[in-house]
């Protein structure tokens, strides 16, 4: 690309903008470009100073040629990249175009077209940026696995964790979003997979003697490659306690979850069904399949100190006709006292909820982080009531 020796200042580079994150533990930064020709590094007194130590001291040059926006690299250790391609001289630039020094990535906005009601989230650039991130969950380590306790109704003892993913990463904040993210790469499956794989690498922090539940997405049960994935987790760790949640929409296809219970019991891995009771499963086939637990939706057993009677009679059947068909029966979304005084008068087997303890890092559930008196973490005595959403989960 041509190089010019004497780039111009026509441009006004006072109407430029950089949105985007650069801890993941705070929100996104709006950073002004100043006048032109402007500096951009790590360093505090760069005219654009970016505080993270993949940026380089001297990283990238914002400059203008023909009253056009340019950047180009100044020999950073990371790269500079526009668009997901790395710079390797200059590259005129566009609004709405994603720019990443090393691996902070912005939008570029200009202030003509700025609204303060405008958030990053919802723009259309805002999901390509979305995607950029999502590289970073996979490999520069943004997934962090959040544990949430598993207790018996009975005494409320912990028996286990499920783990869930969660993460800092703009965009990339909930379930919903990380899997919506890897949707649009047809990456759903590694997404699961690479969950269930950070999630079992923490465990050795944990007693052995806990039941470890890892979750599925949907798209998995229809692929090559789930038994693979999990024959090598079960060489990683051969002593842990594994259920493994599939969602109760595949319960309609027998004969595939005939055969993943056989391969998972061969990998001394047990069965649950996740989210039962509110979608196509069929009780004909529950009692075909046999699951060794059967998750109640939260739908059905949130705030069931608050339901119609009917509803309630309704819950307390289907509890005990899984019960009957020697399965344990696992409330979701046990929020109160109430409904687990409830819910334990129905002869539930297992629970889970912000009752027992939200969803959190597993520094919280060892047992030097339990609180005096407790048995299920920081939540034992009526818990945090705020409402959990099923893309929370």
């Amino acid at each position: 690309m041509e190089t010019h020796n004497a780039p111009d200042t026509s441009i006004n580079a006072t109407e430029w903008f950089l949105s985007g994150q650069i801890n993941e533990s705070e929100g996104i930064r709006r950073l002004k470009i100043p006048a032109l020709p402007c500096d951009v590094g790590r360093r505090s007194d760069a005219a654009v100073s970016i505080p993270s130590n993949a940026v380089s001291k001297t990283h990238a040059e914002f400059f203008s040629i023909d009253g056009k926006l340019c950047v180009r690299d100044s020999g950073s250790t990371n790269g500079t990249f526009v668009n997901g391609q790395r710079i390797l001289d200059y590259m005129p630039l566009e609004e709405g175009d994603l720019i990443q020094f090393a691996t902070i990535v912005f939008r570029l906005s200009s202030g003509r077209n700025h609204t303060e009601g405008h958030t990053l989230h919802e723009d259309s650039c805002d999901r390509a940026l979305a995607m950029m991130q999502f590289d970073r969950l996979m490999n520069d380590g943004g997934l962090v696995p959040f544990f949430q306790p598993i207790v018996e109704v009975g005494d409320k003892k912990t028996i286990g964790y499920e783990i869930l993913g969660r993460s800092r990463l703009f965009g990339l904040k909930t379930p919903a979003e990380m899997f919506s993210a890897a949707s649009k790469l047809n990456l759903e499956a590694e997404l699961s997979r690479v969950m269930r794989i950070h999630g079992v690498q923490l465990c050795s922090q944990l007693p052995r003697d806990l039941d470890i539940y890892l979750n599925t997405h949907p798209t998995e049960l229809a692929r090559e490659g789930l038994y693979d994935s999990l024959v090598a987790l079960r060489e990683s760790a051969p002593d842990l306690r594994i259920t493994l949640e599939i969602h109760e929409a595949a319960i309609t296809n027998p004969g595939l979850i005939i055969q993943l219970r056989e391969r998972l019991a061969d990998l001394d891995m047990k069965l649950a069904f996740d989210d039962f009771g509110v979608g196509r499963a069929r009780l004909v086939e529950l009692s075909e399949v046999r699951p060794d637990v059967v998750k109640f939706d939260m739908k059905l057993t949130r705030d069931i100190h608050r339901a119609t009677e009917k509803r309630k009679e309704v819950v307390a059947l289907i509890a005990k006709m899984v019960n009957d068909l020697g399965i344990l029966s696992l409330a979701e979304g046990v929020e109160t006292i109430e409904s687990h005084e409830i819910l334990r008068n129905m002869n539930f087997s297992l629970a889970q909820g912000f009752y027992y303890g939200k969803p959190s890092p597993i520094g919280v559930w060892l047992p030097s982080a339990t609180l005096p008196g407790t048995k299920t973490g920081p939540f034992p005595e009526g818990g945090d009531t705020d409402a959990e959403s099923p893309q929370d989960r």
